[in-house]
């Protein structure tokens, strides 16, 4: 009886020790940031040139004439490097692209990439291109890759009415983000792209973090890199610190509340379209009145767009109150003297939250002397694009989960920077 016994203890201990054995391990739920760096080649903005790159990005109706103004530039420019001699200039000579960029590694293989809330594909430029327009980047090649595997039948296609834009075919690749890998990732492999990317040297990709619906993969569209990795995260969550000092970061999974001040005012999306879309609909400039823009107009919340775009009744209220500003038929957009004094601008989200963005930060390029041109222009479509003028003042959290978006106030880097400073000595 006893050895029974005995027998049945030491079944039930293998038997439990077999369960426990069995019982999975918890997924460890993260978070990581990704730092955006200063790219090395920009040279400082072009307004009219930002404009084109806005209107071509999400479909607007292009004047010739804005076409014509920033080729010419372009040219001009190239000849002014090689002080007056014509012939072949260097992509890098008339570089004004993207500010920042942030590594990524695909296949082991490092890219600097534009991290971009207005797009939803993953792609960099292949070893198939030719030399030129491969020249000055960083280029993925799958032959040095050991995790590659073509994702046959499909390609990609981001390409625009007037013929710019990239294509190529695609891959499933491991693509590691700040220490976080997707073993099964598209990535787009550029076969094609055009000028607006070839001279932008500092910028050898994009990553889209819009909607995975909006993804240009065909036949079959792809998962972006954040729907991969959400449910990986503590919190199905990243955000934009795009500081107006210093070079700012993107982080997963978690929202850092050191980064803003007050509370973190969350606005549901309307992602039908793809974009982390909201109601924007009024505004008030200066410490002025509200003011209606039009009933139910939308905007989106774009980092891959440097300009904000907004409905033209605001863009015309806002220059009224600006001395010296006029709608410049020669640089294809709104003017005023580089030394006026800018009013803020306080712009709707969802009729939840009012961002501020401080008149200093509208202040976009100088193109003589004595004009800038504005970080506020008019959209040429019913939808506004608050792109990284509006970033510079605000923290933005973009929740994939209940497809919702968080604004709240930044950190103002440059005081903190002051008072540091006044501290030490």
């Amino acid at each position: 009886m006893r050895s029974a016994t005995l027998r049945s203890v030491v079944l039930f201990v293998c038997l439990l020790a077999a369960g426990i054995e069995s019982t999975p391990t918890p997924k460890t739920k993260r978070s990581f940031t990704v730092p955006r760096v200063k790219n090395r080649d920009f040279t400082g903005y072009d307004g009219p040139t930002e404009l084109l790159k806005a209107y071509r990005k999400h479909d607007m109706p292009i004047p010739r004439s804005l076409v014509d103004l920033v080729e010419a530039r372009h040219k001009k420019r190239s000849l002014d490097s090689l002080g007056g001699v014509v012939g072949t200039v260097s992509a890098t000579e008339s570089s004004n692209g993207v500010e920042y960029v942030s590594p990524v590694k695909v296949g082991g293989q490092t890219v600097n990439v534009a991290f971009d809330t207005g797009s939803s594909d993953l792609w960099v430029f292949g070893a198939q291109l030719d030399a030129t327009s491969k020249e000055g980047h960083d280029v993925y090649d799958s032959s040095k890759s050991k995790s590659f595997k073509a994702l046959a039948g499909n390609t990609f296609n981001c390409t625009y009415g007037d013929g710019s834009g990239v294509l190529g075919d695609v891959a499933m690749e491991s693509v590691s983000v700040g220490g976080v890998t997707v073993s099964q990732q598209a990535v787009g492999v550029a076969s094609f792209v055009s000028d607006q990317f070839v001279k932008d040297t500092g910028s050898s990709g994009l990553m889209g973090l819009a909607f995975s619906s909006l993804n240009r993969v065909r036949p079959q569209a792809q998962k972006t890199f954040f729907d991969n990795v959400m449910d990986d995260l503590a919190q199905p969550v990243f955000t934009a610190d795009l500081r107006r000092a210093g070079d700012g970061s993107y982080e997963f999974g978690r929202i850092d509340q050191a980064k803003y001040t007050g509370d973190m005012t969350w606005i549901p999306v309307n992602s039908t379209s793809g974009f982390w879309q909201f109601t924007s609909d009024t505004f008030a400039v200066d410490n002025g009145p509200s003011q209606k823009s039009r009933d139910g107009a939308q905007a989106i919340a774009d980092t891959g767009t440097t300009l904000i775009l907004a409905n033209p009744r605001l863009v015309d209220a806002y220059y009224a109150q600006v001395q010296g500003a006029f709608n410049s038929a020669e640089e294809e957009g709104y003017v005023f003297p580089c030394d006026a004094a800018l009013p803020d601008l306080s712009l709707d989200i969802g009729g939840s939250y009012i961002a501020k963005v401080p008149g200093a930060d509208i202040k976009f390029s100088q193109y003589n002397e004595n004009m800038c041109f504005g970080g506020l222009q008019a959209t040429a479509s019913k939808v506004q694009i608050f792109g990284d003028v509006l970033f510079k003042s605000q923290f933005v959290a973009f929740n994939g989960a209940d497809r919702s978006i968080g604004f709240a106030k930044a950190v103002d880097n440059q005081k903190k920077a002051a008072k540091t400073t006044r501290r030490r000595r």
